[in-house]
């Protein structure tokens, strides 16, 4: 049997940084976790591959541009550089959810446009990270493993309960990081 793909797609807000219900609408309220900044470090160092998956409604809903987007996103860029990882590819929606795309997580068009971008033929086996049913839900149809994460809207996720049956669960991204590097090394 081949070895898994060594991809781990993560959800931006409430797995990489503070996620608010008002939305993350400027680059001062871009609040990363410390800890999910060098968990993406490690992850690259130990040589896997990270992008990122994130519905940006507040663009569609008029609160933010593609612009503050871009900048928020070169931040995040920034950051894991510094750190010494690498995000291979960022992929967002800026749809609202009335708009009909096929890009709104939990539909999987995001991950299809990772995969694309990193010109891969399959996600079959790879990780998606998300504090949200709608995060992992985008991942089933392509076969990635589930993985929530208790920060962001992650405990209210787990009190809900419902179709997360097959995800594993942890504090936050560093704490899956750690368990995940313990398992292939």
């Amino acid at each position: 049997m081949p070895s898994p793909l060594k991809l781990v797609i993560l959800d931006r807000d409430g797995v990489i940084n503070h996620d608010s219900d008002d939305y993350v609408k400027s680059l001062d309220e871009w609040i990363p976790y410390p800890s999910a900044i060098t968990a993406i470090a490690r992850l690259s160092q130990a040589g896997w591959t990270v992008a990122v998956a994130t519905n940006q409604s507040g663009i569609a809903r008029g609160l933010y541009d593609e612009t503050t987007l871009a900048a928020m996103h070169r931040e995040l860029g920034r950051r894991v550089t510094a750190a010494g990882g690498e995000i291979a590819h960022i992929a967002y929606c800026p749809h609202g959810p009335d708009d009909g795309c096929d890009c709104r997580k939990p539909l999987p068009g995001l991950l299809e446009q990772i995969r694309d971008a990193l010109a891969l033929e399959s996600l079959e086996g790879s990780w998606m990270v998300g504090d949200s049913l709608r995060d992992l839900q985008a991942g089933e149809p392509l076969g990635c493993r589930p993985v929530l994460v208790r920060t962001g809207k992650g405990e209210r996720t787990l009190a809900r309960g419902e179709g997360l049956r097959h995800a594993l669960v942890f504090d936050d991204l560093a704490a899956f990081v750690d368990w995940l590097l313990q398992q292939t090394r």
